[in-house]
C-alpha cells in the first residue's frame, strides 16, 4: 500500500511512543526511519521499528532520556545520549557541530552511551544545507573479527562523508565496513531468502548462505584486512575519544534481551571558508565531478538515493501491509 512521508512518520512515531519514547525521541527516529524508507533503504527503515520497540518495553533503551552536552571546547564536544534512541543525541551533536564550525573552521563532536544510528548519511544533511564538509561514525555491537581472529570483535562501523555543491545536490557517501550492511540480513532472514556466499560467516566460521546462521555468526568485512583495520579505526574514534562502548561491550541489537548498548558515534563539520575558501572548494569539486561524468557509465554515490526519495516525496512510499500491520499492533 501507498502511504505519504507524514502519514508514515505518524505512524512510526505512536508505535514507539506506545513502546515507552517520548514524543520528541518518537518523532526524531520516525523521521530518520521514514527518510530511509524513501532512499529506497528498507534495512534501515520501518523495519527497525519492532527492534526498536523490543529495546524500550525490554529496558535496553530509556524513552524518556533527554540528550546533554557534558564536556566542550570551542571547536569540541561530547553529547550524551543517555541510553535513548540515538536520532535526538545525534541531532544535539550536529547542530553543536555546524555553530562550532562556524566560529572555529572546523569542529568535533563525540555521542556517547548511544544506540543504533540508522542511515549515516541521515545526519550529515543539515551540515551539507550549512555549506559545509560532514563525516559521520558510528561503532555498533561486534559483527566482525579483527583481521586474523576468530570471534565478532568490532562493529560493522558504518561511514559516511557529504560535500556540498552549488545548485546541485551533495555529494553522498555512505558505506559500512562490512562486505554489506547487517540490517540486509536481518531483512533477508524476515523475507526467508538466502545470501550470497561472501557476505557472513556462521558462528563456527564457515561460510554461509542463510542469513539467519550469518546473523548469529559473523559478517565479514568490505576489502579484507583493508576493511577490518578501518573498522578498528572507527572503534577508537568513537569510544576511546568519548568513553563508549567497544562493540564486542555491547550486546546484539538483534535481540530485546541484552544490555545497553552505549555505543558511541562522531561527527566532523568543516567549513570549507576556513581553508581555501567556497568558492575554491565549489570549483575544485565541480572539476572532479565533471571528469568523472565524462564516463558516460559512471553514476555519482547517492545520486539513486537522492531519485528515490524525490519520488517518495511526490509519490508517497509503498510499504507492505504486514509491515503496516505489524507497527500497529507494537
Amino acid at each position: 500500500m501507498i502511504r505519504t512521508i507524514s502519514e508514515l512518520q505518524l505512524l512510526a512515531s505512536g508505535a514507539l511512543q506506545r513502546a515507552g519514547a517520548s514524543p520528541e525521541m518518537a518523532m526524531a527516529t520516525a523521521r530518520a526511519l521514514v527518510a530511509a524508507e524513501a532512499e529506497g533503504v528498507p534495512s534501515h527503515g520501518l523495519s527497525r521499528i519492532p527492534q526498536y520497540a523490543g529495546h524500550l518495553r525490554a529496558g535496553r533503551v530509556d524513552g524518556q532520556a533527554h540528550p546533554t552536552v557534558i564536556s566542550t571546547r570551542p571547536s569540541a564536544c561530547l553529547v550524551d545520549a543517555a541510553d535513548g534512541l540515538a536520532f535526538p543525541a545525534c541531532d544535539l551533536a550536529v547542530s553543536e557541530a555546524i555553530r562550532r564550525a562556524r566560529e572555529s573552521g572546523v569542529a568535533w563532536v563525540g555521542v556517547t552511551n548511544s544506540h543504533h544510528f540508522g542511515v549515516a548519511s541521515y545526519h550529515l544533511q543539515p551540515i551539507a544545507e550549512a555549506g559545509m564538509v560532514g563525516l559521520a561514525f558510528s561503532n555498533s555491537p561486534a559483527a566482525m573479527p579483527a583481521w586474523g581472529g576468530k570471534r565478532p570483535l568490532f562493529g560493522t562501523n558504518p561511514i559516511a562523508a557529504i560535500f556540498p555543491r552549488r545548485n546541485e545536490p551533495p555529494l553522498i557517501i555512505d558505506l559500512s565496513l562490512s562486505e554489506v550492511a547487517r540490517g540486509k540480513l536481518m531483512v533477508a532472514a524476515r523475507e526467508g531468502r538466502s545470501i550470497p556466499l561472501g557476505w557472513a560467516l556462521d558462528r563456527d566460521g564457515n561460510p554461509t548462505t542463510d542469513p539467519k546462521k550469518g546473523l548469529d555468526g559473523m559478517m565479514l568485512p568490505a576489502g579484507g584486512v583493508k576493511g577490518a583495520m578501518l573498522a578498528l579505526v572507527v572503534e577508537l574514534l568513537c569510544c576511546a575519544l568519548t568513553g563508549a562502548r567497544f562493540g564486542f561491550e555491547a550486546d546484539s541489537f538483534f535481540s530485546d534481551q541484552g544490555n545497553r548498548p552505549r555505543i558511541g558515534q562522531a561527527f566532523l563539520a568543516i567549513d570549507p571558508d576556513a581553508l581555501a575558501g567556497s568558492d575554491v572548494f565549489a570549483e575544485r569539486i565541480e572539476t572532479l565531478i565533471t571528469a568523472m561524468l565524462a564516463d558516460p557509465d559512471l553514476r555519482l554515490p547517492g545520486t539513486r538515493r537522492l531519485r528515490f526519495a524525490e519520488q517518495a516525496r511526490a509519490n508517497g512510499i509503498e510499504v507492505s501491509e504486514a509491515l503496516i500491520a505489524q507497527l500497529d499492533h507494537q
